[in-house]
This record gives C-alpha cells, sequence and structure tokens, in this order.
C-alpha cells in the first residue's frame, strides 16, 4: 500500500519534529570534565559510523550552550541512558542549574565522563564536525567501549520517554 505524497512548501518546524517523532531513537549522554568539573548534554542524535575505524557521530544544534565548552575537551564520553534514567535525561537537558548534582558518573583516565548505570559507555574523541543546517554533525572516534548486559535502553519517540516491551 502506497500513500499519497503531498508537495507542500517547506513544512515548519513543529511538523517536522512531529514527523521525525515518529523514528523512536536511543537518548545517550555526552560529557567530559572541563575545568576540573563534569560538564554534559543529552543527545538522541547518536548512530554508529563505523566498524573500521570505529566512528560513532551525534548531531548538536547551534544553539546549544553546552557544546562549545565540550568542543574543547580532549575526549568525551558517551553513556547510552538505560531505561530507568530519564530523569538523567532531563537534568542533563536542564539550564542553568548543576547537570551532575544527582547523578552518579565516572571520570576515565582521558578526561571523558561517563554515567554509572547507563546501557553501554564508550570513550572517544572528535574526528571531525560538520556543519549541516541548524545542528553539527560531530563524529567522533571510538578509543574504549563497554556494554551492561540485560539493561534495557532509554527510547525517545513522539516526543515522550518509551520503554521496549520484552521480545515475543
Amino acid at each position: 500500500m502506497s500513500l499519497p505524497v503531498q508537495h507542500h512548501a517547506a513544512p515548519d518546524t513543529d511538523h517536522l519534529r512531529r514527523v521525525f517523532g515518529a523514528y523512536p531513537t536511543g537518548v545517550t549522554a555526552l560529557a567530559a570534565i572541563v575545568d576540573g568539573k563534569p560538564v554534559g548534554m543529552a543527545a538522541s542524535s547518536f548512530t554508529s559510523v563505523s566498524l573500521a575505524p570505529p566512528i560513532v557521530s551525534v548531531c548538536i544544534a547551534h544553539s546549544s550552550s553546552t557544546w562549545p565548552v565540550l568542543r574543547r575537551t580532549r575526549r568525551l564520553g558517551l553513556s547510552v541512558l538505560a531505561a530507568d534514567q530519564a530523569d538523567a535525561c532531563r537534568a542533563l537537558s536542564a539550564r542553568d542549574t548543576d547537570r551532575f548534582a544527582d547523578l552518579r558518573w565516572r571520570e576515565t583516565f582521558g578526561g571523558a565522563v561517563l554515567l554509572d548505570d547507563a546501557g553501554a559507555w564508550i570513550e572517544t574523541s572528535i574526528r571531525q564536525v560538520v556543519r549541516a543546517g541548524d545542528h553539527d554533525v560531530v563524529l567522533l572516534d571510538v578509543h574504549d567501549l563497554d556494554r551492561a548486559d540485560e539493561v534495557a535502553p532509554l527510547v525517545f519517540h513522539g516526543s515522550a520517554f518509551r520503554r521496549l516491551a520484552e521480545g515475543e
């Protein structure tokens, strides 16, 4: 069954968000130590890019005030948030607050910050930043990684946090 394609003028951003929200994504935390303190943000546009060499990517809005700070760091921690970490995601998205006040985390030797209890952890460094519309596509080299078995991911879909249903 095919749906008719309607051609309109450029869609407004609210419509884009609703349509893009039909695609579920995982949620990650991108964080590092800056001037002796953890700095981080949530990012739901994480994806794997390459296995050889290992590369992942995130997309970050130009309006972010956190990205220019993180961009200066040598290593970035990327934590794939677990189903019970919606509050951590909200904290990492908050403005004008200590985002790490109620979070448990650890620092790597390279200065990346990884959240405890996440489903996976990846220590990265910036390979390339590509300007694309109102976002930067950030390609990250993978230096170290691990995962927690049996940890369900936090899923963002339709502008809400969701959990995956158990498989049949």
